[in-house]
């Protein structure tokens, strides 16, 4: 399985991430309800975007931010294709990536 760094960049995914924090995703890696995930939407071509995943369907996973009020998500574009799982943050404060909050 490849490892790539990824830098977050926006407020979607606030207060889990930060934008500027750099995550590190795993290519190939299973992928459950609630990981920060790394996907494209077939309407964005080449953007890549970082989320959480919600749950699969027979086109791809619904994800969402963390930040309810500053998110494109599958709520506005649809199902999403995912790449890659992000486990840890290696900066500002490396550990793991946080998980959903209820």
């Amino acid at each position: 399985m490849r490892l790539r760094r990824v830098t977050v960049r926006g407020p979607s995914m606030s207060p889990a991430l930060s934008d500027g924090d750099v995550v590190l995703v795993r290519f190939g890696a299973p992928v459950r309800p609630g990981d920060v995930v790394l996907v494209t939407w077939a309407s964005r071509p080449g953007q890549l975007s970082v989320k959480r995943a919600v749950h699969p369907d027979a086109d791809g996973w619904h994800v969402r931010g963390d930040n309810p009020f500053g998110s494109t998500d599958s709520a506005t574009l649809g199902p999403a294709s995912v790449h890659a799982v992000a486990r840890h943050r290696l900066w500002p404060r490396p550990g793991r990536v946080p998980g959903p909050r209820h």
